[in-house]
């Protein structure tokens, strides 16, 4: 088969590489699409190092064709088309005894912490697959997976119907906890950043949304201005790393300034600098800060809504490619990051 592998970082090429074997309770999977992660592209330069070493066949956003099942393997039959769910437990941390598995300590996915959807073939267990309908198209059903983390998010901050929200940052998760908020509530959701074009993307597909170009205006005064001073329901903080804006506060400080009292804020973004908060603001608000990781099962939500056409992937795809053009994808991703949000790669 072919793959397109990191072979060192920073440089991907597509090469003929052996097809992965499989255990009796695992499934090949003949990959259709792929999507590239921004947790793909921190793997390509290198950020993850020590974790993940290369050569790597990256990849854990992806869908595919059952191409053959392991003999212990029942619900599943070649050809039905699935999505995998790249997440890997232990079973044995403490999260994992307590049933929260998007906490254990030693959390492995597949094409982080193993080979991945980025080749023509990926053997996985059969625990790990969703079967989804014909009527979702390869390159939609690769967004499962980070639509599952959108769904989550919004469980996590218990968001429900009627709920105004805010979500700081429109990158590709975002836009998938966006959407995922769209099924939920119909009311004001205000999104946040300070790359114009990515506003303009989401100004275009979305209706009932409020942009905000925080280099242009304070985002927690326009927020508090539309909601009568209160503020919202819910806020998600999904930008990570943050670009100092003059006269603007951090971003998780920001969502908590810009929550009414007893609100919740959703802290998403992954990133490696100190968040600067003023704890008494959280204080008075009698408000609750929570964390949200990966996701836990949300991917059957994803599909459901998926199958519906409850959900707008043509947002979130900016460009479509053969994976041996994956070394110019990254390239895209890394310099012009306000023009693309996901690549698809089509097998």
């Amino acid at each position: 088969m072919h793959a397109a592998v990191t072979e060192e970082y920073k440089r991907v090429v597509w090469k003929e590489v052996p097809e992965p074997g499989y255990k009796s309770n695992q499934v090949l999977v003949k990959v259709g699409a792929a999507s590239i992660c921004g947790s793909d592209e921190h793997i390509f330069k290198g950020d993850f190092h020590p974790r993940t070493s290369t050569p790597l066949i990256q990849g854990h956003e992806f869908m595919g064709s059952v191409a053959e099942v392991g003999s212990e393997v029942k619900g599943f039959k070649p050809g039905e088309r699935v999505v995998v769910d790249p997440i890997i437990w232990c079973g044995e941390c403490p999260a994992c005894k307590m049933g929260h598995y998007p906490a254990c300590t030693k959390l492995r996915l597949v094409g982080v912490d193993l080979d991945g959807g980025f080749g023509e073939y990926v053997a996985v267990d059969d625990s790990m697959l969703f079967k989804i309908g014909d009527n979702v198209a390869n390159q939609h059903a690769a967004l499962v997976e980070v639509y599952g983390i959108g769904f989550h998010a919004c469980k996590r901050a218990e968001l429900k119907a009627g709920d105004t929200a805010v979500v700081w940052g429109t990158g590709k998760v975002g836009h998938c906890v966006y959407q995922a908020a769209r099924t939920i509530t119909d009311n004001t959701i205000f999104l946040v950043d300070v790359l114009p074009n990515r506003l303009k993307i989401a100004e275009a597909h979305y209706e009932n949304v409020i942009t905000i170009d925080a280099n242009k205006e304070d985002p927690v005064e326009v927020i508090k201005n539309h909601t009568g001073g209160a503020g919202v329901d819910v806020a998600f903080e999904v930008v990570g790393h943050a670009h100092d804006v003059p006269g603007r506060v951090h971003p998780v400080r920001g969502c908590i300034q810009s929550i009414h009292g007893a609100g919740v804020v959703c802290v998403l973004g992954l990133a490696d600098d100190p968040a600067p908060l003023v704890m008494k603001e959280l204080i008075w608000r009698e408000a609750k800060i929570i964390a949200s990781r990966v996701s836990h099962g949300e991917m059957k939500d994803a599909i459901e809504h998926l199958e519906k056409g409850n959900l707008k992937p043509e947002a979130v795809i900016s460009h479509q490619i053969h994976p041996r053009e994956a070394q110019k994808a990254y390239e895209w991703l890394q310099n012009q990051p306000d023009q693309y949000l996901k690549v698809i790669m089509n097998f």
